[in-house]
Parts: C-alpha cells; sequence; structure tokens
C-alpha cells in the first residue's frame, strides 16, 4: 500500500486529492490547517495545524511523521489574494510567496527523511506562474510565487534524482473551490470540479519518473511552457 501525504488538505483540491488517493487504495495523511471530520470518516488519518508558513508545524509534521515511509507527497497548500496595479497590498503578496513558493520548499526539506528511492514530490502550481504564457498581466502575487514555485520545483527535482526521487509540477486547472472564487473566469479553460482535478493530479503523479522529473504538467497531461 502506497503512502500520501498532502497539504493544505482542509477543502477544495486538496481535499479531492486524499479522497482520489484514498479511493485507490492508498494511505492518505491530510496535513490540514484547520480540521476536517469529513476525511477522517473516509478513512483519512488528518493532521490538523500544519500552517506551511510555520518552520515550528512543519517541524512538528516531521517529528509526528518520524519513521513514516512517504511514496508521494504532494504540496498542494495555496492562496490567492486579489490586488491591482496602483492598490497593491505587499503584506498580502508577502503571504503569498510565503505559502506558494516557500511552503512546499519547507515541508519537501523537513520531510527528506521519510522519503525514500522511488519516491515522488509533486508541487501543484499553476500555468500563471508560466512566464511563456502570461499575455494579461495582473495577479501579481500569484504569478510571481507560482514561477518561484516552478522554479523550487526544478531545483528539487535536480538535487533529489540522485536519491532516485522524481518531482513534477502540476496545473490542477481552473477549478472551482472556495480559493478561486472572485476570479475572473477560468485560466485556460472552464471551471472544473475539485474531484476531476485530483483525478487527472494523481494520474500524472503515477505517470511520474525520473526520466520525466522536471516537468510542468496540466492535470489533463498537457507538458506546460515556463
Amino acid at each position: 500500500m502506497q503512502t500520501f501525504l498532502v497539504t493544505g488538505a482542509d477543502r477544495g483540491i486538496g481535499e479531492a486529492l486524499c479522497r482520489e488517493a484514498r479511493g485507490r487504495g492508498a494511505r492518505v495523511v491530510a496535513a490540514c490547517l484547520g480540521d476536517s471530520e469529513p476525511l477522517r470518516r473516509d478513512g483519512v488519518e488528518v493532521v490538523p495545524g500544519v500552517d506551511v508558513t510555520s518552520d515550528g508545524a512543519v517541524a512538528a509534521l516531521a517529528e509526528r511523521l518520524a519513521g513514516t515511509r512517504l511514496d508521494v507527497l504532494i504540496n498542494n497548500a495555496g492562496v490567492v489574494e486579489l490586488c491591482e496595479l496602483g492598490r497593491l497590498d505587499f503584506a498580502k503578496l508577502r503571504r503569498e510567496y510565503e505559502v506558494n513558493a516557500l511552503g512546499p520548499l519547507r515541508v519537501t526539506q523537513a520531510l527528506l527523511g521519510c522519503l525514500h528511492e522511488g519516491s515522488k514530490v509533486a508541487i501543484v502550481t499553476s500555468r500563471v506562474g508560466s512566464l511563456g504564457e502570461n499575455l494579461t498581466g495582473g495577479l501579481y502575487g500569484y504569478r510571481m510565487s507560482k514561477a518561484a514555485a516552478n522554479m523550487a520545483g526544478i531545483c528539487l527535482a535536480r538535487d533529489l534524482a540522485r536519491r532516485g526521487i522524481a518531482v513534477v509540477c502540476l496545473h490542477p486547472g481552473s477549478v472551482r473551490t472556495e480559493m478561486t472564487r472572485g476570479l475572473p473566469g477560468g485560466v485556460g479553460g472552464p471551471f472544473v470540479e475539485p474531484a476531476v482535478a485530483a483525478k487527472g493530479l494523481v494520474d500524472r503523479v503515477e505517470e511520474l519518473t525520473l526520466q520525466t522529473t522536471a516537468t510542468f504538467r496540466h492535470a489533463n497531461g498537457e507538458t506546460l511552457p515556463w
């Protein structure tokens, strides 16, 4: 039985990822900022209080999982703020960077002892972090933090390849969640439900090998430009 760990599992894509992996027979650990009784009822192991911006909270997660062999680590926790040029709130932009870019790096580093040859690490990022596809501007903090997350993914892929661990950056599509409420339309297509995105994301993780490490993939299988 594989063991998955998903961050940001309280709701939306993270919650759906936990259910998808559990439905495929995996043991699933949900690292939640809050808590999730619904996931507990589904047989998921819920770890509350995991703030990916906190060294202490992430260290506590690693201590709790000491001795656990993680087959798949999905760094899913994310945040988006709506700030327009001329009215940018730099405190909010810094929080986006802390959660979206440093969060995956902080969690992955803390859990290195749980990863083994053959493990896979995924970062749920976004195609809005693609430099090549930015034709509209806006969403400064979200775009910049996701571009940084993509770079973190490439660096991790290079460093972890020598340990036999593959890394992929994943775009879930435009997903209808509480976080995307109020965003203007779907980025790169219409909104889909979290369960649809989760199925595609887990499919991409299952396909991941050392030969395809350091890639940027859409949940639908498309390879995206950096």
